[in-house]
């Protein structure tokens, strides 16, 4: 469940020039970061990213508490990046516009330098229209799960916006995505991916002052079983973790399913419990609760003591 971890992951354009003050924690409070060659930036740009890149890579290492990631451009920027002398001090990468058909060659770049058995994490990016095509994606989960590959995958990327600009439309400022075009895409790749293991994060929120929106839209991620969510402004990284607290009632049923006398079924706090549909719904609870407490902290160390 490593991919709870992640919370609000915030974008930063690897061109800034206050990269290694945030790669170092010094100057955004976040769980994870992804440093963006791609979309972020312009072509012309993207010699001063990678050289960003290496001097930052010079100066961080990971951390237990913080995941740092980076976006490459292309299978080119990832090999370039991949022949840095410290790369092993980022967590792994996220690739951008990922098919069936491109897939394989991203992975295949490790072992072209030599990173044939690496311990990197990947986070392909579903943002083409392949991904409005339910046979392309069930191609490219069958590629996912290719035994190589699998355990490297820590969770899909929605690319919202890029999706969006498919369909030649932007999301109202009103309305959550849920609320929009995508609403049946995101569904289709819930119930494409999720059944064979895979986490999918939510699009960004990128109206920024509306705090509102962004309350009601985690919420509904939560809901349709997506977790951790692209922030692009570190104000929304705490309306994003707020909502993966857990409940009180929620914590008591949790550890009531997975108690090792737990009848097949019973009533609590006015539900349904029943071991056998809803013991995967309780570890995510719990383990949401270790990490981002509880509405009320009381229970936080007995929750911390759960396995």
């Amino acid at each position: 469940m490593k991919h709870f971890k992640l919370g609000a992951s915030i974008y930063v354009p690897a061109i800034r020039d206050d990269i290694n003050s945030i790669a170092n924690e010094k100057k955004i409070n976040a769980r994870s970061f992804i440093f963006c060659t791609e979309d972020s930036i312009n072509e012309s740009d993207v010699t001063l990213a990678i050289s960003n890149l290496d001097k930052m890579l010079n100066t961080t290492s990971r951390s237990e508490n913080v995941l740092k990631f980076i976006r490459v451009r292309n299978e080119k920027v990832l090999k370039t990046i991949l022949e840095m002398d410290k790369i092993q001090n980022i967590d792994g990468f996220v690739f951008p516009k990922i098919t069936a058909h491109n897939f394989e060659d991203y992975m295949q770049v490790f072992k072209e330098v030599g990173h044939e058995k690496h311990d990197f994490s990947i986070m392909p990016t579903l943002e083409t229209k392949e991904v409005f095509e339910t046979k392309e994606m069930e191609s490219l989960r069958n590629v996912f799960l290719k035994e190589e590959y699998k355990d490297h995958i820590l969770s899909l990327r929605i690319g919202g916006n890029d999706l969006m600009n498919i369909l030649g439309v932007r999301r109202s400022r009103y309305m959550t995505i849920y609320e929009s075009p995508l609403n049946v895409t995101i569904t289709n790749l819930i119930t494409t991916f999720k059944p064979y293991g895979f986490n999918l994060t939510s699009p960004v929120c990128e109206f920024l002052h509306d705090t509102e929106l962004l309350k009601r839209e985690v919420p509904l991620d939560l809901e349709f079983g997506l977790f951790g969510k692209t922030a692009i402004h570190p104000d929304q990284i705490s309306i994003i973790e707020n909502a993966y607290m857990a409940t009180e009632q929620d914590v008591e049923m949790a550890e009531a399913i997975l108690a090792d006398d737990a009848p097949g079924v019973f009533g609590m706090h006015g539900a349904m419990c029943e071991k056998a549909t809803h013991s995967n719904w309780a570890q995510e609870i719990l383990e949401r609760a270790k990490i981002y407490g509880i509405f009320g902290a009381k229970r936080v160390n007995k929750i911390r003591s759960v396995k």
